[in-house]
């Protein structure tokens, strides 16, 4: 590995730059926007890239934008940053809280709130890009930073892939990306090999027969069938997976009927599913399947259940040699102290995988703390993290801005430059 030329370092002008990372992190907040509806996040991505120098080409598999950095001749590294909120309702009581809704794909008028933290990492991008585009005595390469949207509905990275992103942009060398989690503030952790795991999620339709609430004789009633099913399902973890494997079944939605006289004739149920290793996967999937089919069997069915994969999240896998580069550059940065291996991957999923995996290139995703640091500590010391600690994806999340903010754009850049040393 090349050092990078002397001088200032770019991280030096992280200080001025931080006010003005600030207003567009709140800006953001105030006004998140739902997965492939991130026209003007995508927007200020780009008018800011441009300001930078980035050739820049929008609409990418949607509202994706990708931006081009050129700097003499050495490697090309690809930064990623996701875009997308989700359909919560914020509860934060911040100031900058959002209050904002929208139509969701299936018509439905919606609370809108950025509960994941990619706001932050729209910000964290914004400052890397603006960093690199203002020291390029320091390294020589192409910077190539992508604003991916539809992370939360496992739309977006495999959108901008259909689009040609493999075609249209040069090949990188290696992809990084990072992810707010709820962990002390300033705190990095990063882990070698799988670091979260893949996810399905399924829409399981059950057919029976309806009739008169008074007369269930003269139905295939659905929502006991329904019932059944949910309570057999828990069963694949606790009585089919190895103590020493993992995996999460969970159901999350079990729809059926309008009135309580009423039996109907279907139910709907929405089911998760998290696996950390493909036999595991392919082995839940089909006692799912296997499940499904017996209990309306069981149940006298008028007809064979419907189940169809409605989102599919891969293995995110960190390549080892480049992530023992990037813990080496973190801790360059940050000390010791602050950067540290998990023993464990993330039970969470991320669409980031699909970048690297489909294209044959190193990838690292490393993680930053984003709770005030005194919180957490007495969560901890009270034993009650699960209980005072918003975890992503609740209406309470929202990372302390400083130093989440400074940490995740020093992160970035000083993975970035290690990386872009190799030209230098």
């Amino acid at each position: 590995m090349t050092q990078p030329k002397s001088g200032p370092s770019p991280l030096a002008g992280l200080d001025a730059l931080t006010p003005e990372l600030e207003r567009l992190y709140r800006d953001i907040h105030q006004h998140p926007e739902l997965s492939m509806q991130e026209q003007r996040t995508a927007a200020m991505a780009a008018d800011r890239l441009r300001a930078a120098g980035y050739d820049v080409t929008t609409g990418v598999g949607g509202t994706g934008v990708v931006g081009l950095l050129a700097n003499g001749d050495g490697p090309t590294v690809m930064l990623r940053a996701d875009m997308d909120a989700l359909p919560v309702k914020e509860a934060t009581g911040l100031p900058y809280a959002s209050t904002a809704t929208a139509t969701d794909a299936d018509g439905n008028e919606v609370p809108v709130m950025h509960a994941c933290g990619h706001d932050m990492h729209v910000a964290w991008l914004a400052g890397a890009t603006a960093l690199l585009a203002g020291a390029r005595d320091a390294w020589h390469g192409t910077v190539m930073a992508v604003f991916q949207p539809a992370e939360e509905t496992a739309q977006g990275a495999q959108a901008m892939i259909d689009d040609g992103l493999f075609e249209r942009f040069p090949r990188p060398e290696v992809i990084l990306g990072q992810h707010v989690m709820p962990a002390p503030a300033g705190a990095i952790g990063y882990r070698p090999g799988t670091t979260q795991a893949a996810a399905d999620s399924l829409e399981v339709r059950l057919f029976g027969r309806g009739a008169h609430g008074s007369m269930p004789e003269s139905s295939v009633d659905p929502v006991v069938m329904a019932a059944a099913t949910v309570l057999r399902l828990q069963t694949i973890v606790s009585r089919e997976i190895a103590a020493g494997q993992a995996a999460v079944v969970t159901v999350g939605a079990l729809q059926a009927g309008t009135k309580d006289n009423v039996i109907p004739d279907e139910a709907l149920l929405k089911v998760n599913v998290r696996t950390f290793d493909e036999g595991v996967r392919a082995h839940v999937l089909e006692a799912i399947e296997r499940i499904v089919n017996a209990e309306a069997a069981a149940a006298g069915a008028p007809k064979a259940p419907e189940i169809t994969t409605t989102e599919h999240y891969p293995l995110t896998v960190n390549d080892p040699d480049r992530t023992a580069r990037v813990a080496a550059a973190l801790r360059g940065q940050f000390g010791d102290d602050r950067v540290h291996e998990r023993a464990e991957p993330y039970s969470a999923s991320e669409d980031f995988g699909s970048f690297g995996t489909q294209w044959g290139v190193p990838s690292v995703f490393w993680y930053v703390g984003g709770i005030d640091a005194d919180i957490y500590n007495k969560a901890v010391q009270a034993h009650r993290v699960a209980q005072d600690i918003p975890t992503n994806h609740n209406p309470r999340f929202a990372p302390v801005i400083h130093p989440t903010l400074e940490t995740g754009v020093q992160a970035m850049t000083a993975a970035a430059l290690d990386a872009l040393a190799d030209g230098s």
